[in-house]
């Protein structure tokens, strides 16, 4: 690009038109969220803090259909609609037919938490090639399907916000526990969603939530828990509760001018 190109005018784009008030660009009274691998643990912890906050709400799930109560229960303690779907994000058809589903229960779909994810923590000499498969599959590919099929509905309704639950493995190299492939799968959806991003642009934000080791099913494991009380500035584990915040905000128009962005929550584990 020449000095030119910089100095053409430009039209500026307009502000949103959302509330001044903070609280009130909070709310998301009127929005309806999917939030994948939602039966528990971070996922969970999102469709619970957009539910308080006042969105309809979808549960996807895989295997855990403890989903369908708990949308049961979202749906009485805060006068909301909440419906689980089974859902196995690695299947491109099971993907796109949801999504469609979806949008027919709900008519629309404001934001997506793509959130569902494994981890086979082994060196890569001992991984099999299937383990690689299953985790490139659930990880990589299923990110890639709901964000091409959601996609399709942002730019349909003009209007869309797109969050990855990505991870610091993704800036990081795990010790004690070699894991190359799960750090790799997290490097790639964080890098898609900075993509996306840019090609979004006249439509949709896109922003990744980067979780350290919270106190959850894929938290640290007893190998490595010592490690991750060690590198943590804060010296534990984090609570599903204090990531509740971060999810909401980046779900609402608190956030309406961040896209791209790859915001870290692991307690300071990666200062060093």
């Amino acid at each position: 690009m020449t000095i030119e190109d910089c100095s053409a005018a430009r039209q500026a784009r307009p502000v949103p038109d959302t509330p001044t008030n903070v609280l009130q660009q909070l709310s998301m009274k009127g929005k309806v969220v999917v939030v994948t691998g939602a039966s528990d643990g971070l996922g969970y912890a999102a469709i619970e803090a957009v539910a308080e906050a006042g969105a309809d709400v979808a549960l996807w799930y895989n295997s855990n259909d403890v989903a369908i109560q708990k949308a049961q229960e979202l749906a009485k303690a805060h006068s909301i609609r909440a419906k689980a779907y089974q859902c196995e994000v690695s299947k491109v058809d099971k993907v796109r037919s949801t999504i469609e589903q979806v949008v027919a229960d709900f008519g629309r779909i404001d934001v997506f938490v793509a959130n569902a994810g494994m981890a086979i923590s082994k060196p890569i000499l001992e991984q099999t090639v299937d383990e690689y498969k299953r985790q490139m599959e659930v990880n990589v590919d299923g990110v890639f399907y709901c964000a091409k099929y959601v996609g399709e509905v942002f730019k349909r309704q003009g209007k869309g916000n797109l969050i990855i639950t990505s991870s610091m493995s993704a800036h990081i190299v795990n010790v004690p526990v070699d894991q190359p492939v799960y750090n790799s799968t997290k490097a790639a959806v964080t890098h898609m969603g900075k993509s996306l991003a840019r090609e979004w642009r006249d439509f949709a934000r896109v922003n990744i939530v980067s979780p350290g080791f919270f106190d959850t099913k894929l938290g640290a494991s007893p190998r490595v828990v010592n490690e991750a009380y060690r590198m943590s500035a804060l010296g534990r584990q984090g609570h599903v509760k204090e990531i509740k915040g971060l999810f909401l905000y980046l779900a609402s128009d608190a956030s309406s001018y961040q896209t791209g962005s790859d915001t870290l929550i692991d307690g300071g584990y990666t200062l060093p």
